[in-house]
């Protein structure tokens, strides 16, 4: 699963990133600790030039109830060892909470980071994963629905985050599953509502872990009510040696100094880099 999630890039430099625009009545908020019931932002496949605030915990329209599921598994009931080089169906297709948005109501997950914990231990361990090679936010395969309240007529857009077995990364965490983490190409496939089942089904497999880290945090972390940078300070050593930052001393660097360091940020290619 994908136990929660962290963003912390301003508005503006998500719209350049996503080349998507923010509605005037969104408001997009700093949160680290993002967890079910929370907010996230999301670019749909009915509204790609669009980024909009969404509810993390998929409610299905046909609901009698809203519930929150957070994650939704690529292989459905198959693959139940979470065997990492499972190459069988996506069974999310026959399942009946997300076959209907899996064809045709998916999402980009606009995250900086985000948390996982061994899968005995949990939130109990938690680790940051992060991007240490392209920096900057990046995208979760989601899916999403519109759940209307019966008595108040209440309209909820929700969300979930496809997940699907462990790459290298969360492995070395201890965890048996990982969220569906979107190449650049992946990101405009995932929108696309005319892409067969065949493509989505490829795309639904562990991420490439070679430009990402990972690193221990507090267990504060596993309390909803808990937020703030300093949620993110390493309280241990990388999962993989490397040269670079990790994500709370670029982070920290640039809230110590002025706002120019932001407007001071490198794009390399058509890679968004934050600082």
């Amino acid at each position: 699963m994908c136990g929660r999630a962290s963003v912390i890039t301003p508005a503006a430099l998500l719209e350049q990133r996503f080349n998507a625009a923010f509605a005037k009545a969104e408001q997009l908020s700093e949160n680290v600790n993002i967890s079910a019931g929370n907010k996230i932002p999301v670019i749909t496949s009915a509204r790609p030039n669009h980024i909009q605030m969404f509810t993390l915990g998929f409610t299905p329209h046909w609901a009698h109830k809203q519930t929150y599921m957070i994650n939704a598994r690529a292989e459905g009931s198959y693959n139940p060892n979470n065997d990492p080089n499972y190459d069988g169906p996506a069974g999310i297709f026959q399942k009946p909470m997300f076959r209907h948005a899996i064809k045709s109501q998916r999402c980009l997950v606009l995250v900086d980071a985000f948390i996982e914990g061994p899968k005995l231990e949990k939130l109990n361990k938690p680790h940051l994963v992060y991007p240490n090679k392209d920096r900057g936010p990046f995208a979760l395969a989601g899916i999403y629905d519109v759940w209307q309240h019966p008595l108040t007529g209440e309209q909820h857009h929700t969300v979930a985050i496809v997940t699907t077995a462990a790459n290298r990364l969360t492995q070395r965490i201890g965890h048996h599953r990982a969220p569906v983490v979107l190449t650049r190409k992946q990101e405009e496939e995932w929108l696309d509502k005319d892409l067969s089942t065949a493509r989505l089904s490829s795309i639904m497999k562990p991420f490439d872990d070679k430009g990402f880290n990972a690193y221990p945090i507090s267990q504060k972390i596993k309390n909803p009510e808990q937020n703030g940078l300093e949620l993110l300070k390493p309280i241990g050593e990388k999962l993989f040696k490397d040269y670079d930052r990790s994500l709370y001393e670029r982070l920290k660097y640039v809230e110590e100094k002025p706002f120019t360091i932001r407007e001071e940020r490198l794009v390399a290619g058509d890679q968004f880099v934050l600082f």
